[in-house]
């Protein structure tokens, strides 16, 4: 039988990394999407059949990258999109090229890789596998563009679930609180004022596990999002599948 086949975008991050390596664990076929491609060629595994870089930020970009990834694979049997940014800070000072970059990225691009992959993926009956937040469960104070990008993520894989059912493909969310990441180095970096390990220390402090909060690991995010595409996952899609310490389960 042959192997089946997930594209990932965001394959050379934290969390995209991470799933790749799970996937391959289990024997699956990768095609890796990222824009850095010295990210892609940092990726050790033999189960990774194509190395794609490119930009998810138009619809005719995202429909080339599935074209490719079909040709190396010969088939899609799930999806699994893991590329994000983060921009921060107050509504007023938002440019118009960090809103774009953060809804580009973060909801244009999901929207059309799923757009693109659909009909390969009704002919597997395969998976989708989107990657939103907590900030898209509730706003974050100073992260206004991002909890849009990744609100529209959520609700649009909802919407997407019940357009899918009939034809046998499902579609679920992930929403994970602050991941150890290079997103989350570069956050701090950029917006720590000068303190990244205060900037950080910050974050954990708003888990309801007190001294006990940790940042999670990539892995741990991985390894639900393989479960969703797995066949014991079956019955659930349209789901939004919080992964945050309780964060989102309230004050």
């Amino acid at each position: 039988m042959t192997a089946p086949v997930v594209l990932v975008s965001g394959a050379g991050g934290g969390i995209g990394a991470a799933t790749v390596m799970r996937f391959a664990a289990a024997g699956w076929r990768i095609v890796a999407v990222d824009l850095d491609l010295a990210a892609l060629e940092r990726l050790e595994s033999a189960a990774v059949i194509a190395r794609l870089p490119g930009d998810i930020r138009s619809a005719d970009a995202c429909r080339s990258l599935v074209e490719r990834a079909v040709a190396a694979a010969g088939r899609l049997d799930a999806l699994v999109n893991a590329a994000g940014v983060w921009r921060e800070g107050p509504v007023e000072h938002c440019s118009e090229a960090d809103f774009d970059a953060v809804v580009d990225v973060n909801l244009k691009g999901t929207f059309f890789l799923c757009s693109a992959t659909i009909p390969h993926l009704k002919a597997t009956q395969g998976a989708i596998v989107n990657i939103s937040s907590d900030a898209g469960h509730q706003g974050n104070l100073g992260a206004a563009a991002y909890c849009a990008s990744k609100g529209g993520v959520t609700i649009f894989t909802k919407a997407l679930a019940l357009e899918l059912a009939s034809h046998g493909v499902r579609a679920n969310v992930v929403s994970p609180g602050d991941v150890d990441t290079p997103m989350l180095r570069f956050q701090a970096e950029r917006y720590g004022g000068g303190d990244p390990q205060g900037y950080l220390a910050g974050l954990l402090a708003k888990y309801p596990q007190g001294a006990r909060a940790r940042f999670i690991r990539p892995e741990e995010i991985a390894e639900l999002v393989f479960y969703l595409c797995s066949p014991s996952a079956a019955v659930i899609t349209g789901a939004d599948l919080a992964i945050d310490q309780g964060y989102s389960a309230g004050k």
